[in-house]
């Protein structure tokens, strides 16, 4: 793993040396940049003249309340492998801007449409609910993840990648929806009277704010596991690849429009399938997606100690990378002691470690890509430039969350040596180790550390 070139080699010719113009990354980003501030503006201006300029402020400002917690949420579900915050962004707008601008447009032309065909609007909009709005938003918020999934293969690995990524496009898009709603109902109160908890605006925001503000996540994470199941799946088995996303997409497709058709189910059919069914699938996806966390750090202790024989990581890393509790021991240490770039170097190194476990879990099973080799020494320079750094506090956190190791006494010991502070006491624990450093000629360029073809049963206990 240690003898590979930094960077690959390949012949220099004219075909790679100038890529063309649509191939340049800062083209790249300001047509996406370019697309989300349009669709941002449209989407802004429709919502405004439905909704009136006081309605969108009203609306702005109660849709605003989950979003903080919802991204929170997400983000402390992927805190064992942190993606970059670019991609949360970019989901956040797109399903704000994007996503929303084509549900509004795609909703409202088909619902017309059939309206003018049918000669029955009311007929007309319980399609729209039911059928047309799942199928066109769930498909609109699917595109986020699939460009993710396209672009971003390197960030999405597997389940709880795909459930972030997923559902911080869907509290984008819901957050946009929340506005419409509440800006609408301010509107009909404004026009009846109606004020307090018996307005319209009062029932709306309980219904979407406090019982249901996990509604689209829900539905969307679903397209989320698909594409993390297929991000699993090995490479030869492309169908199963391309199935398992259609597949996910599906069920959140159907599982939106129970949702959305639970009215027209009588008077208490909404709260019959809120409780019979969103309420336990909720619970249901939390505990996978924490399941799926667990087994994460469970990969990052089973894997880690080959490169302890190796010589790239101290012992007690293995440990401490694999417990969340020991990880954020170890980034208070680095702050209290030396600072917020300390902080920020301990936060990184765990980072690059859990990517480095999961690097080495696929191509031990056969699922890495043809650049396994190249990425495998970047992430352990990564490592080594910050090991000054991580290392001591890592280690403290180690020692930190270590189980106590009982120790007994000598057989000649006085029952009551240890409590009257006599010589005949429990022999004293042995002093910490000293915390690991390397060989001062050994550096990430000179090593020749051989290749481990399998990976050792992990000493450390979770």
């Amino acid at each position: 793993m240690a003898t590979c070139p930094p960077y690959p080699t390949r012949p220099h010719t004219h075909a790679h040396t100038q890529p063309h113009w649509w191939q340049r990354t800062w083209v790249r980003y300001g047509a996406l940049i370019t697309l989300l501030a349009l669709s941002g503006l449209v989407i802004l201006a429709l919502v405004r003249e439905q909704t009136g300029t006081r309605g969108f402020l009203v609306g702005l400002g109660l849709a605003v309340l989950p979003v903080p917690l919802l991204m929170a949420a997400f983000r402390w579900l992927d805190r064992v492998e942190p993606g970059p915050w670019r991609n949360l962004l970019f989901c956040f707008a797109w399903g704000a801007c994007a996503a929303a601008l084509i549900a509004i447009v795609a909703n409202s032309f088909a619902t017309r449409w059939i309206a003018t065909a049918t000669a029955d609007p009311a007929g007309a909009d319980t399609l729209g609910a039911t059928v047309i709005a799942p199928v066109v938003e769930e498909s609109a918020k699917a595109a986020a993840v699939l460009l993710v999934f396209l672009f971003r293969r390197r960030d999405f690995t597997g389940i709880v990648d795909g459930v972030v990524i997923a559902g911080v496009t869907a509290t984008g898009f819901a957050f946009t929806e929340n506005i419409l709603y509440l800006g609408n109902a301010f509107g009909t109160d404004q026009l009846t009277g109606g004020s307090g908890i018996t307005s319209v605006t009062a029932a709306t925001f309980f219904v979407r704010i406090v019982m249901s503000p996990f509604a689209h996540p829900l539905f969307t994470v679903l397209t989320g596991i698909g594409f993390g199941l297929a991000a699993l799946s090995a490479g030869r088995h492309r169908l199963r690849r391309a199935l398992l996303p259609l597949s996910g997409l599906l069920l959140a497709m159907g599982v939106h429009a129970l949702w959305n058709g639970s009215a027209a189910f009588g008077e208490y059919g909404f709260f019959a399938v809120y409780a019979a069914f969103m309420v336990p699938s909720f619970g249901l996806l939390t505990w996978l997606v924490i399941w799926t966390r667990q087994r994460e750090l469970g990969t990052v202790r089973a894997e880690l100690p080959v490169y302890v024989v190796a010589g790239w990581l101290a012992p007690t890393e293995p440990y401490a990378l694999g417990s969340m509790r020991a990880r954020r021991i170890a980034r208070r240490h680095a702050l209290r002691h030396a600072g917020k770039e300390a902080a920020r170097a301990v936060a990184q190194y765990e980072a690059y470690a859990t990517s480095l476990a999961f690097l080495r879990q696929r191509g031990r099973r056969g699922r890495a890509g043809a650049d396994f080799a190249v990425r495998e020494r970047e992430l352990l320079n990564a490592l080594w430039h910050r090991r000054d750094v991580a290392r001591p506090a890592l280690d403290y956190a180690a020692r930190a969350t270590a189980p106590p190791v009982p120790v007994a006494a000598r057989p000649w010991a006085h029952p009551y040596g240890a409590a009257y502070g006599t010589a005949y006491g429990p022999a004293h624990p042995a002093a910490a180790p000293t915390p690991y450093a390397a060989p001062a000629a050994y550096s990430p360029h000179t090593a020749q550390a051989a290749y481990v073809p399998y990976s050792p049963p992990s000493p450390y206990r979770p």
